[in-house]
């Protein structure tokens, strides 16, 4: 039996409650009329429940997912989604001070990307206690190289799987390259959207190219959803709220790099590319966590600037008064006054797991934050403590080992022993990118970033 994840309005209709009440709608009326036909709760980390839902239960979920959008939020004032409005809500927007970015530090961030997300890549989906004892029993904690299976206990690994997906391809025995990942997919499309329409992109046109080249088998969560919108008809940014309850998850911010990549030293300009792309799939919270990272790596992509003088700049770009600005700020003091990065992974975990889905923009972002001040721009500390932060450890990974990459300025600053598996080559089925090198990649985001 197919069960395609991330669509099935039996399953979304449980997110969508849980959504509600973060954004301060009520939603208990609509709750209780799902639980009593008998409707279950969302899965808890899966894409899709077990078994489809009877063709009753599934009409009485779609038609409460829309019952359930109709309900105002008394955050919508200080959580807006237009660009004009984040703007006047943000008092500091940063000026431009546009400078140059070098080939070479570009390579060291498609570098560190990937190897932040291969880092990841085994272990996600996996809860936190399992990612610490497969570690541990490793001789890997926190970890300082990919992953291994070799010499674990068979019941260890038996009560924590690896990623059904990924082990094949992202355990250390393993690498042969960088496999395909939608963290790796999403800035080559952002790369073909540059070249093909330019910087002054509508959000039409990021449809456009996903539409033409991105497989709808290779979106997951919000992109999968504003994908099948777009398919029927829906038009930008409609797409990102239409039955799309991962509207505020992370795929927005994996898709924020050549925003800031092709920016440097412009985070005003860098997150305004990054709203355009994330108001396709994502509303709010799921939008400033993409044009926070943007601004982030825009100053990053300076190499004039620390690692906390960016995310203070990123910061800027996000109204103050929003849950994700308020989670930052928690992440980076927690790392500011905490010596061990595990308590501040347990902290972050006490606040957020119990209202936030795994993939949710809020703890992640927070964790991203907390993991970057924590290693104070120190790479292997950089995507080690993205990774072992547990949630969206692969896209996490990926985003802390971009900026790290960009501070670090070249490629061979980067340790061997995360770049040298990756053999400069990357798996996709992405346009005509497939087996491209890095260095070629960061030659066209050069290209992309000096053209006029």
């Amino acid at each position: 039996m197919l069960r395609l994840t991330w669509v099935q309005p039996e399953d979304l209709i449980g997110h969508e409650l849980r959504q509600a009440a973060q954004d301060g709608r009520d939603p208990s009326a609509i709750a209780a009329r799902w639980r009593a036909a008998g409707g279950r709760e969302a899965p808890a980390r899966a894409g899709t429940s077990a078994q489809p839902a009877s063709p009753r239960l599934r009409l009485l979920a779609e038609d409460l997912l829309d019952e359930l959008s109709g309900l105002p939020s008394p955050l919508a004032d200080q959580e807006p989604t237009e660009l004009d409005r984040i703007k006047a809500l943000c008092p500091d927007w940063p000026a431009p001070r546009p400078e140059a970015v070098s080939p070479d530090r570009l390579e060291a961030a498609w570098l560190g990307r990937a190897a932040g997300c291969l880092l990841g890549k085994p272990v996600e989906k996996l809860p936190l206690t399992g990612i610490r004892l497969l570690a541990e029993a490793a001789g890997n904690w926190p970890p300082t190289t990919y992953f291994t299976a070799r010499g674990l206990p068979a019941d260890l690994t038996a009560t924590y799987p690896w990623n059904r997906r990924s082990a094949p391809t992202s355990l250390a025995e393993n690498i042969d390259g960088m496999p395909e990942d939608d963290d790796l997919n999403y800035p080559l499309l952002g790369l073909l959207l540059l070249q093909r329409h330019g910087r002054t992109f509508t959000t039409a046109d990021v449809a456009r190219v996903w539409l033409d080249e991105l497989p709808a088998g290779r979106t997951f969560t919000a992109e999968r959803l504003a994908y099948r919108n777009l398919l029927t008809g829906i038009e930008p940014p409609h797409t990102a709220r239409h039955r799309n309850p991962f509207r505020e998850w992370i795929g927005a911010l994996i898709r924020a790099d050549v925003h800031g990549w092709t920016n440097p030293g412009d985070p005003a300009a860098a997150a305004g590319q990054a709203h355009r792309d994330a108001t396709l799939t994502h509303t709010a919270n799921g939008v400033y966590a993409a044009m926070f990272a943007a601004a982030v790596i825009a100053t990053a992509a300076t190499g004039t600037h620390d690692v906390h003088a960016c995310l203070r700049t990123g910061l800027t770009v996000v109204p103050p008064g929003s849950r994700l600005a308020e989670a930052v700020r928690h992440g980076v003091q927690l790392a500011e006054t905490h010596a061990d990065f595990d308590g501040v992974v347990d902290a972050l975990h006490a606040r957020h797991s119990p209202t936030h889905h795994w993939v949710h923009a809020v703890p992640n972002t927070a964790l991203l934050a907390a993991a970057l001040t924590h290693a104070d721009g120190d790479f292997t500390g950089s995507v080690s403590r993205a990774v072992s932060g547990g949630w969206d450890t692969d896209s996490n990974g990926a985003t802390a080992g971009s900026v790290a990459g960009l501070l670090a300025g070249f490629p061979a600053a980067l340790p061997e022993h995360w770049t040298a598996p990756l053999k400069n080559r990357l798996a996709t089925s992405v346009g005509d990118f497939d087996g491209t090198g890095f260095d070629t990649l960061a030659h066209l985001t050069h290209r992309e970033a000096t053209r006029p």
